[in-house]
């Protein structure tokens, strides 16, 4: 912008800037600085007009918390916070693998589980313990197998607990960034001051009809 308005200034002035340098060159003077000082001046005082006429940027909170619910991350694009996207998406890639390794967990154990039971197939070989995997399953006697059905068991509802809950911090954790592109838009002007100070003055409280007079000391905090 400011190498735009040089070179306007200068296509403006340039007749007077050679007219100059004519003259002076039939004196046998040196060229005078004046007029491009002033010119650089005005080039100067333009741009600083022009930097004081842009206006201030305040994002609104609706707006904010619309984008952050159409796509996470959005509102703290919109609320130039771009330094809380990793957080954001990283958080979000953490969920969904969560769900995914458990879900696939689950299936396993559950698929297991059942031909287990209903001797339905042989998905369970895989998941039979190093104490086990020495003997013959044709040999097992009923306490082995009860041992094992709940083992098979304790891991299917182990790693279903743990799919539902990578659901629920999934949903948690859009909602904490809808929350926090909505507060983060409210406080984006908020001035906070780097003077903490504590101020400790007496206090006298009057009497009630529960408390008696009494002479004390008010603390307050600005912050």
């Amino acid at each position: 912008m400011k190498i735009l308005i040089a070179f306007i200034l200068f296509i403006i002035y340039s007749p007077f800037l050679l007219g100059q340098e004519e003259e002076y060159e039939n004196d046998n003077l040196p060229i005078d600085s004046t007029a491009i000082i002033e010119l650089m001046s005005s080039i100067d005082s333009l741009n600083v007009n022009y930097l004081s006429e842009l206006p201030v940027f305040k994002p609104d909170a609706t707006k904010a918390l619309v984008y952050s619910a159409i796509f996470p991350g959005l509102g703290q694009i919109y609320n130039r916070k771009y330094w809380k996207l990793p957080l954001v998406y990283g958080g979000f890639l953490g969920c969904v693998y969560a769900i995914s390794w458990n879900s696939s967990q689950y299936n396993g154990y559950k698929q297991a589980y059942g031909d287990f039971v209903n001797n339905t197939g042989d998905s369970w070989y895989p998941y039979i313990p190093l104490y086990l995997q020495d003997s013959d399953p044709s040999t097992w006697d009923s306490s082995t197998k009860s041992r094992f059905t709940n083992t098979l068991k304790l891991h299917r509802d182990y790693h279903r607990r743990n799919r539902d809950l990578s659901y629920i911090v999934t949903v948690a954790m859009y909602a904490l960034c809808m929350i926090d592109a909505y507060v983060d838009a409210q406080l984006f002007d908020f001035d906070v001051s780097d003077n903490l100070a504590i101020k400790i003055q007496p206090a006298i409280f009057e009497k009630t009809q529960r408390n008696a007079a009494a002479i004390g000391f008010n603390c307050s905090f600005n912050f």
